[in-house]
């Protein structure tokens, strides 16, 4: 290993970010800066860094100067919050089940619910393939000439878990809307923009996350 072209011994001090680095021939990259945005993500976009079958993915709706990553997932009809960054230590206390945070959707449904289908639902249910969901908060937020709006607190990360929930119950979703992760809010965000999570967002989501 060599510091800015010299021979390294036992207690040279270097800075990754000012020295030349080399560790057999080649550079040490220095540390790259943390980084978090939240953006929107439209229906027909996939919740990943990697492209599959053509869809385009939320990396590519945003520009940042170091690679990103979504935190968790959202169903490729799924609309609403997404969190991307190179911070992995957050983004595993954010999806992790065992850390139990929040994940905040709106459910747009072809029909009321009844008072016995949400109480199901808000107590968990088994799935197809016999996955059982646990404990939900659910509520009937406002109807529409398009439908019901559900609200949906869940604390659970599986795949389509709202989806194949309410077709269990015998109820269709027509629009999944995604507007909380934790303590951070989708807000005003249109679909397919983005902005930089701002200090004070985290601030509260690190005292959330590191109770």
């Amino acid at each position: 290993m060599t510091v800015n072209g010299e021979r390294a011994v036992i207690g040279v001090r270097a800075d990754p970010e000012a020295d030349v680095i080399l560790v057999d021939g080649h550079r040490l990259n220095p540390a790259q800066p943390l980084t978090y945005i939240l953006l929107h993500k439209p229906a027909g976009v996939l919740c990943s860094a990697r492209s599959q079958g053509g869809w385009p993915t939320v990396t590519e709706l945003v520009e940042a100067p170091v690679r990103l990553y979504p935190v968790g997932r959202l169903d490729l009809d799924s609309e609403g919050l997404v969190l991307l960054t190179n911070d992995g230590e957050l983004a595993n206390r954010l999806t992790h089940p065992s850390w139990g945070h929040e994940k905040e959707y709106r459910v747009l449904l072809d029909q009321v619910p009844s008072e016995d289908q949400l109480r199901q639902w808000s107590e968990g249910l088994t799935l197809p393939g016999s996955r059982r969901t646990g404990p939900a908060k659910v509520w009937l937020e406002d109807k529409t000439i398009k439908g019901p709006w559900l609200r949906v607190v869940l604390t659970q990360g599986m795949k389509r878990q709202i989806r194949e929930t309410a077709e269990t119950l015998g109820l269709r979703v027509k629009r999944i809307v995604r507007i909380r992760i934790g303590t951070l809010l989708l807000g005003d965000l249109d679909p397919g923009t983005w902005r930089v999570v701002t200090d004070r967002e985290m601030i509260l989501l690190r005292s959330a996350i590191e109770r």
